[in-house]
């Protein structure tokens, strides 16, 4: 691998970088986007048995807020539990959009890397390409200068393709996630809206 990098020289270092922050994000990703610990399926009538009982205080709402990004959401709804419905709606999409954001973190910067690693990749192929050009004199051509040339533009190409493609697949993967996730809490959202508005038990 180090003889690799030495034959593609320093472009290949900004790849290197970006191949780094790219599984960094994703791994962070993979971990933060899991549905039980964004939206678990049991909140819902946990929270529901807790306003049966008569049981949610502010304290309630606050341990509700540290238990999930859908927790917030829910929280936010509880803490204006004798407001009019409008007031309630209106303090979940605030709420919401805050959790959105929340998930999208790093998303924009993984898509990034997506896009200009292959640009990278070709500024390491130009480079390539005129010290293979610059092997070539009047008197002659330096052959290991041209194999440089070769090498430089070739791992670089190579490289650049090689970090893109997984970055742009789980940026794809991790954007639907997002938008699965952001639907399953606002209907999660809406039940609890008509629950404390007594239109479902």
């Amino acid at each position: 691998m180090l003889e690799i990098i030495k034959a593609a020289g320093w472009p290949i270092y900004p790849l290197i970088l970006a191949s780094i922050v790219s599984l960094a994000i994703i791994a962070e990703r993979l971990w933060a986007l899991r549905e039980e610990v964004v939206a678990p399926s049991n909140l819902l009538p946990e929270v529901q048995k807790w306003l049966s009982q008569g049981g949610v205080t502010r304290e309630t709402c606050e341990k509700l807020q540290k238990h999930s990004l859908s927790g917030e959401i829910f929280a936010s709804a509880l803490i204006n539990l004798d407001s009019p419905r409008e007031v309630i709606k209106e303090s979940i999409e605030e709420s919401g959009r805050a959790v959105a954001h929340k998930l999208d973190k790093y998303l924009n910067t993984l898509g990034t890397i997506a896009t200009v690693a292959p640009l990278l990749g070709l500024l390491g192929t130009v480079i390539g390409m005129v010290e293979l050009f610059g092997a070539f004199t009047s008197s002659g051509h330096d052959v290991a200068q041209f194999a440089r040339g070769i090498s430089v533009a070739l791992y670089n190409t190579a490289g650049g393709i090689v970090v893109a493609v997984p970055s742009m697949i789980f940026y794809r993967y991790f954007r639907g996630k997002v938008d699965g996730l952001i639907v399953e809490m606002e209907q999660q959202a809406v039940k609890l809206v008509e629950i404390i508005h007594g239109h479902r038990k």
